[in-house]
């Protein structure tokens, strides 16, 4: 679910101001995020197939809807609140990125290039290697070798801002970080 909601740039963005109490108009709600019409749209059409965001039902004008969060929305909503928060304002960018958070929520602790393969499953090679390579630019994972074994191998983990948005996402330790189902998903943003 954390891959899902955020493969659409904007939506961590929509969640964390909707919870924030910004009105669930589509007006509001871009002028609040930053994002152009095309993509607050897709970014709003992807929440609303996750089943995170609704239309308010007997509310609003046909050409002017309004949104309001579902019950996995609040909690998901909430979530998406805390990491903009543990990232510092001039580097939310970055996590609009595709596989930003998801990678995050796998280095808390050192991870090789196969573990994250295997925690994000759908995730390329390519797609991957950038992720990490980006990550490590803005500094928010390090890349160190492990010479403990015959073939020395990279290992990473969360630093710095990346270290305080893996925490927050705290998924790791829980057998459930690779985990696809909403349910499975949400409830361990309840825990955390």
């Amino acid at each position: 679910m954390l891959v899902k909601i955020t493969s659409r740039a904007w939506a961590l963005d929509i969640l964390a101001q909707m919870h924030r109490g910004v009105p669930g108009r589509q007006a509001t709600l871009i002028a609040a995020t930053g994002a152009g019409r095309t993509a607050f749209g897709a970014s709003l059409a992807h929440l609303m197939e996750l089943g995170v965001v609704m239309r308010n039902p007997g509310h609003g004008h046909p050409l002017r809807p309004e949104f309001v969060l579902t019950e996995q929305g609040v909690v998901a909503a909430a979530k998406a609140d805390e990491i903009l928060r543990a990232a510092e304002e001039s580097d939310t960018k970055l996590l609009r990125k595709s596989w930003t958070v998801p990678v995050l929520a796998l280095a808390t602790r050192p991870q090789r290039f196969s573990g994250f393969k295997a925690g994000l499953g759908a995730i390329t090679d390519r797609a991957l290697s950038t992720s990490l390579q980006k990550l490590e630019a803005q500094d928010w994972v390090t890349r160190e070798i492990d010479l403990s074994e015959r073939a020395p191998f990279p290992t990473y983990q969360a630093v710095n801002a990346g270290a305080r948005i893996s925490q927050v996402i705290g998924l790791v330790g829980s057998g459930e970080a690779g985990t696809t189902d909403p349910k499975v998903f949400c409830a361990r943003l309840r825990v955390s």
